[in-house]
């Protein structure tokens, strides 16, 4: 009986199951019954390798004399976790056609949620606007929180549209936790953690609890933006809650954000806390040791992640490993890494695995080594490889192999204004440390011509909760003058010590006053005689 072939056809597991169903309903004159092909398309949705079975998909759909609501919504559902999801759009835009002519076919919320999914997965953010306004129109927006979070969503995945995100999310009677990590996760993704903070305070003093994957974003806010006491508050909420022990995303993103705000020792005492560890987990707490340059650290934890854990390390957990050697000078464990990364990890070697150990045989004045390596790659060498041997050529004054390196840069680079005046900027560097003061100057003029500006410096001060940002050449701050005035007077004291200093502990010691004059300034600014500095971190 019908009835028997419909159930039947809701048992099927594979896509040769719905075959033979679908040739039973042809036989039996189902195949042209509207619920009977609706729920043959069903039974499309829970199998694996949704590529697959879209064809067969599209040839029962077009078997369909009259498809109602329920069929276009199986469709859209189903592009939308195809490889083309963009079609789903295709059947939405056949859908309001059908429409005009056919009561029983008005798109619902449900049609409304499947189509933004198909949305965000074709990456098609511009139909924001669009979407939005028709979901309006059909007074779906008021009443169902899949379709707000997915609206929410597709504005703040546009990136550009971070302010009309806030608007719709004024726009919701009473957001959810998963509406406000929404929100949130928005403005960190565009590198606004400062602004994903002051949300994060907002929803708190609204009376909501974060779940574990807001808290994941505040972390990774917290990270971004150097807030390490709004860290630390979340630290001792997870602490209350044994979230770090118990959850392995939760214990990362602290040990992550611990980190990057440069307290190595509190990350680590979280990470030994952390009841299971995953590849994840690891990466975060060697690209800590990297970042401030602790090479025997991170080969360390290279070693104990497998033995201790039974992880094994990816491209980059080992990119991290790499980094650390190149920033700690150990030049033999890092080329032993490289050498073994195929015959002991399984892992091919990448572009950036090779910048690494070109930057660490610069650093160690083997230049010609590292040229000799670049020969050798198995592959095409990119930019970010001969970037690295440039910015040795710099260091070591080695005109010849600059001039390779800038060579080489222009022709990857071609076409790319900014990436080629910064090769130019760095022989120009290059030429005058080596006194050849004519050809640095026509590099100057060629780079004036073009109009190159230097990405300017940029420092963070966290004093009392209160994130500040000060950026070199910014002419609008409200105490730009008291600031003058004091590195003036910090300059002249310094001078005299500078001028006791050799060349070379001179070149470092002004690297640091740099960083410190700007702190020591915006202290005495800010009168934090009166509050609490937690940090300070620089661009550079």
């Amino acid at each position: 009986s019908w009835k028997t072939l419909i159930l039947a056809s809701q048992r099927c597991k594979t896509l040769r199951q719905i075959k033979s169903t679908h040739a039973s309903f042809i036989i039996h004159n189902l195949h042209r019954n509207t619920y009977a092909v609706s729920k043959l398309l069903t039974s499309l949705l829970p199998l694996p390798n949704p590529n697959k079975h879209f064809p067969y998909a599209s040839l029962i759909f077009d078997s369909i004399q009259s498809p109602n609501a329920f069929v276009y919504d199986t469709m859209i559902r189903i592009c939308s976790r195809s490889s083309q999801p963009h079609l789903g759009v295709r059947y939405f835009k056949l859908m309001l056609t059908e429409e005009d002519d056919e009561d029983d076919i008005a798109p619902s919320y449900l049609t409304f949620h499947f189509l933004l999914v198909a949305c965000l997965n074709a990456s098609l953010l511009s139909m924001c606007k669009q979407v939005h306004s028709l979901v309006v129109k059909n007074g779906v927006f008021a009443s169902d929180g899949h379709v707000q979070t997915g609206i929410l969503r597709l504005y703040v995945e546009d990136g550009v549209r971070l302010s009309d995100a806030r608007k719709v999310f004024d726009e919701i009677p009473h957001p959810d936790v998963v509406k406000w990590d929404v929100l949130i996760n928005g403005y960190v993704k565009c590198g606004l953690g400062s602004d994903g903070l002051s949300v994060f305070r907002e929803m708190l003093s609204r009376g909501i609890e974060p779940d574990r994957f807001l808290v994941t974003t505040a972390l990774t806010a917290c990270a971004q933006a150097g807030a390490l006491s709004q860290g630390k508050w979340i630290h001792e909420l997870l602490e209350k809650r044994k979230w770090i022990e118990h959850d392995v995303f939760v214990g990362t993103a602290l040990v992550d954000m611990y980190c990057k705000c440069g307290c190595l020792e509190t990350a680590l005492e979280v990470f030994e806390k952390m009841s299971k560890r995953n590849v994840f987990s690891w990466a975060a707490l060697i690209g800590g040791y990297a970042g401030y340059g602790y090479g025997k650290e991170a080969i360390t934890c290279l070693e104990k992640m497998e033995r201790e854990d039974g992880v094994k390390p990816d491209s980059v957990v080992l990119l991290a490993v790499l980094a650390a050697c190149a920033h700690g000078g150990f030049l033999q464990e890092g080329r032993g890494i490289l050498d073994n990364m195929e015959g002991r990890y399984d892992i091919s070697p990448k572009h950036e695995h090779y910048s690494c150990i070109v930057d660490l045989m610069c650093r160690a004045g083997r230049l010609d080594e590292a040229v000799e390596l670049i020969e050798e790659m198995p592959m095409k060498p990119l930019a970010s490889v001969w970037g690295a041997l440039l910015n040795g050529c710099r260091t070591h004054k080695n005109v010849e192999l600059g001039e390779l390196a800038v060579k080489n840069l222009l022709e990857l680079e071609k076409g790319n204004a900014d990436e080629e005046e910064a090769a130019l900027v760095q022989l120009s560097s290059i030429y005058m440390t080596a006194q050849r003061n004519g050809e640095a100057s026509k590099i100057r003029q060629m780079i004036g011509q073009r109009g190159i500006r230097k990405v300017p410096g940029c420092s963070v001060l966290e004093v009392d909760g209160n994130i500040t940002k000060f950026v070199s050449g910014d002419a609008s701050h409200p105490n730009l003058l008291q600031i003058h005035t004091l590195i003036h007077l910090l300059s002249v004291d310094a001078l005299q010590i500078l001028l006791s200093f050799k060349r070379i502990e001179r070149e470092e010691f002004l690297n640091m006053l740099q960083f410190y004059i700007i702190v020591k300034g915006v202290i005495g600014l800010l009168e934090v005689g009166a509050g609490n500095l937690s940090k300070a971190l620089k661009n550079e």
